[in-house]
């Protein structure tokens, strides 16, 4: 997967996912929210999830996944629905999601919903919903199934020499990549060094797993341009917080 791919939810900060992430959530994306460890939202235990609606409520949606397990997706007057409009281009330019009301959301639609996740509910509590046209719905299950084979994201835990241990939100799990001196490093578009990375960094890196180690062809540490706040998945202003039904 290359890196104009990966920018489609996850420049984000991200996606997850999602994406789905797509982190335009993120502690580090909203410096005045506090939350926990990693995490969607910088929330302890958050997540994310993709799915087909299969109902509208006032106060949530069920939606189906690709693997057919059933979530609730609980949102409320705080909980950001938006769809993606047309000129999105990258994380440099185009135009914000368009804001949503819940009821726009119809039941067939594709969605991405971040937020507090609780995986033995099958529940989220949602600080974003964002309607998904088709192509960005398969876009973002290819993202998910390539997912620990040929991309990685995550905030970096513990650096050896040069092995890179990462807390990945995508799946709540730890994950490690090893550089080489075919490695490339960057930061905001500058090339940087295997010693410039710290604990602590978010990072996006592409490569392949080789004899059941991830190697690292390009690692970027994922930062944003002061003055800018990104949302879900550009870094352009946020729309404002739509009132649900």
């Amino acid at each position: 997967m290359n890196c104009r791919a990966l920018k489609v939810w996850f420049s984000f900060a991200i996606i997850f996912s999602v994406a789905l992430a797509l982190s335009a959530f993120s502690q580090d994306a909203n410096p005045g929210q506090r939350g926990g460890r990693g995490g969607w939202g910088g929330m302890s235990g958050g997540g994310g999830v993709t799915g087909t609606v299969t109902k509208v409520a006032a106060d949530h949606y069920i939606i189906k996944t690709d693997g057919g397990e059933t979530y609730t997706i609980q949102f409320s007057v705080n909980t950001r629905i938006m769809k993606q409009t047309a000129g999105q281009r990258g994380e440099s330019g185009g135009n914000p999601p368009m804001p949503l009301k819940s009821n726009d959301i119809k039941v067939g639609d594709a969605v991405a919903a971040l937020g507090e996740m609780n995986a033995s509910a099958k529940s989220v509590g949602a600080v974003v919903v964002l309607q998904l046209d088709p192509e960005r719905a398969k876009q973002l299950r290819d993202m998910q199934a390539n997912f620990g084979k040929t991309w990685l994201m995550g905030k970096v835990t513990a650096i050896n020499e040069t092995k890179v241990s990462i807390f990945a939100a995508v799946d709540n799990a730890a994950h490690a990549f090893v550089a080489d001196e075919n490695t490339t490093f960057r930061k905001r578009r500058e090339p940087i060094t295997l010693a410039d990375v710290q604990v602590g960094d978010r990072v996006r890196v592409e490569g392949a797993v080789k004899d059941g180690i991830f190697m690292a062809a390009s690692v970027t540490v994922m930062g944003m341009p002061q003055g800018r706040t990104p949302t879900v998945p550009h870094d352009t202003a946020p729309a404002t917080a739509p009132q649900s039904n």
